[in-house]
């Protein structure tokens, strides 16, 4: 990974912009924090815990709810967990579902060790290689712009990999009641709580 990075908050600020009834799951740790400094929202799920999962819930709610756009914001330590998810979604290759790694190379939850990505694995040939329609690596914010318009189309599931900064950024800490978060999701979906 070379070249300069993108800001993560910038990044998800523009994938956020306008979105209307977007539904949202945030990856846990900073991309969660992220989702949050833009905007709290009632159809913003976050995952505080289940690392690896971010895409198959993302997955789960693309074939539920297909007349909604899905946007799935996760980072490049929690996408290597679960790359194996990649495969079964692009079988189902729902397409209302767009995925939106934010790549810095490195797992920043754990203490910034580098990553696979940092080490020259490009998840975007990940994704193709596994048969998603469309993807992407992304290096400037015009190609985030792109991605915002691509995710309200819901023509083709939809992969990138954003190349971000390094930078430690303050923590926007969403709504930690995993029962609150989870019924107010499911209210906002139009469903009772559980």
């Amino acid at each position: 990974m070379t070249g300069a990075r993108l800001n993560r908050r910038d990044v998800v600020a523009e994938l956020l912009q306008g979105r209307g009834d977007l539904i949202v799951c945030s990856g846990l740790g900073s991309p969660s924090y992220d989702v949050m400094a833009a905007g709290d929202h009632d159809r913003n799920y976050y995952l505080w815990a289940a690392m690896g999962s971010a895409v198959t819930v993302g997955l789960g709610l693309a074939m539920a709810r297909p007349q909604d756009s899905i946007l799935v914001v996760t980072g490049d330590g929690e996408m290597l967990m679960g790359l194996g998810a990649l495969a079964t979604i692009a079988v189902k290759a729902p397409k209302n579902l767009t995925i939106a790694v934010l790549d810095n190379g490195h797992y920043g939850e754990t203490g910034m060790q580098r990553s696979h990505t940092g080490l020259g694995v490009a998840l975007d040939q990940v994704a193709k290689g596994a048969g998603f329609a469309w993807t992407s690596r992304i290096t400037a914010m015009a190609g985030v712009a792109d991605l915002r318009q691509r995710l309200h189309a819901n023509d083709s599931l939809a992969f990138a990999s954003i190349d971000i900064s390094q930078d430690d950024v303050p923590r926007v800490l969403p709504p930690r009641d995993a029962v609150h978060i989870k019924n107010r999701f499911r209210a906002a979906l139009g469903y009772a709580p559980l």
